[in-house]
């Protein structure tokens, strides 16, 4: 496997161009699953999240043919067929072909999902929204069998907001009979996308981007061309690099209203923005101070970028604290980032992170724990003196499209190396 070799400390300028969103790419891809005609999905990012759903859909006989930074689907060919662990397991949104295949054929085989380790994520919300629509769930070592002879509506409470479970309940609703009702549920970006994407295609959802989603169900999907959000993590993880090494860096083509939980942060600890109506950034860096953050469900701050900030807040001077209140394992990149030349201390039942700045890092052989951790490996390469050698970069590439080459474009002196080139190093 290869690995990224980065030489830090490199001053960046020009213009980062976002992709699609991988959280929204990968609901979209198995929910056109559901249409009865052929669909077109524009904007999709080079990731290989997304080949793994290729290789899925192709498997139960789709047809999905990939032009440019488009994908168009047609499952009138669809087989459903039993999804084998080595090809659910290679990522954690193949959970949602359990909704699109319910509510598509009324039953699913498959296996249990894979995805990065970063705590506990359990589908439990998921199963009980499929059986309050009529669904029976055996599960036998790892292998979900969901059977429905019919779908029929029901109201829904969802104990916390969970996006998965509102978009796999989703999927399952759209051709029930009957009316369902989505209480609590989950207002990410992502989930307003999908929405609209089942809406276009002739679904009848209301109260997007709303606690409170009702779908009537219908019976036939018609084809649709849908354009996919701007990927609103990665434009925040480019923000923070702009924000650490900026000198004239604009990250464009984003939603600015998707990150101002971020942005806001980042102003607070001095950071001057220029913000667009599709663009930030960042004209020259300053001295910054530290702030604390408290990850939440959207709109709060969110998890997926708590990973990246840790690398901006080493190098504010003063104390900062992340609470991370989503998943129970999303520490894992701090290991390394101390062995860089950070001062973090974890606390708090491995909730609580407390950065002590201002620290310089070093170049060092590190490890993508996860994928979001890979990133902040990423961001601690490109800010340390000196070498920084990342490996298990398979999860960097799970969700960051041409990461390398965007990188590149804009200075940083970032390649992939083989191994026996990192074994130099």
């Amino acid at each position: 496997m290869p690995k990224i070799e980065i030489v830090g400390n490199k001053k960046l300028s020009g213009e980062i161009v976002v992709s699609g969103a991988k959280n929204s790419v990968v609901a979209l891809i198995p929910a056109a699953i559901l249409c009865d005609e052929k669909v077109i999905i524009d904007n999709v990012p080079n990731i290989s999240d997304v080949d793994n759903l290729e290789a899925i859909m192709k498997y139960l006989g789709v047809s999905l043919e990939r032009e440019g930074n488009s994908v168009v689907i047609d499952s009138k060919r669809l087989e459903n067929k039993s999804i084998p662990c080595e090809l659910s397991a290679k990522l954690r949104a193949s959970y949602y072909f359990m909704g699109a295949l319910l509510g598509k054929c009324r039953s699913v085989d498959m296996c249990f999902p894979g995805g990065c380790s970063i705590g506990e994520r359990p589908i439990n919300f998921h199963l009980k929204g499929f059986e309050k629509l009529g669904a029976s769930i055996r599960e036998d070592d790892g292998q979900f069998i969901l059977e429905a002879s019919d779908l029929c509506g029901s109201e829904i409470f969802l104990d916390v907001p969970s996006v998965g479970a509102t978009i796999n309940i989703l999927l399952a609703a759209v051709k029930a009979r009957g009316k369902t009702v989505i209480e609590n549920a989950a207002m990410e970006p992502e989930i307003i996308d999908v929405c609209k994407f089942l809406n276009s295609m002739g679904a009848k959802i209301g109260g997007v981007g709303s606690a409170r989603l009702e779908i009537e169900g219908v019976d036939y999907l018609h084809s649709c061309r849908h354009m996919v959000i701007p990927d609103r993590i990665e434009a925040g993880t480019y923000v923070i690099i702009a924000s650490l090494l900026g000198d004239g860096l604009k990250v464009s083509k984003i939603n600015p209203s998707h990150i101002e939980s971020l942005t806001s942060k980042l102003e607070e600890a001095g950071v001057k923005l220029e913000i667009g109506g599709d663009y930030v950034m960042v004209n020259e860096v300053g001295e910054y101070k530290g702030v604390d953050i408290t990850t939440m469900v959207y709109p709060g701050f969110p998890t997926d970028l708590q990973q990246t900030m840790t690398p901006f807040l080493v190098s504010c001077n003063g104390i900062s604290h992340i609470e991370e209140t989503i998943y129970e394992n999303r520490f894992q990149n701090i290991e390394d980032t101390v062995r860089m030349g950070a001062s973090i201390e974890i606390s708090g039942d491995n909730r609580v992170a407390t950065i002590y700045g201002k620290s310089k890092l070093v170049g060092k052989k590190v490890y993508a724990t996860d994928l979001r951790g890979g990133a902040s490996m990423v961001i601690c390469g490109l800010i340390a003196d000196g070498v920084t050698v990342i490996d298990n970069i398979h999860y960097i590439l799970r969700g960051y499209s041409d990461i390398i080459d965007k990188l590149k474009g804009v200075g940083a002196d970032i390649r992939l190396i083989d191994f026996d080139e990192s074994e130099e190093c």
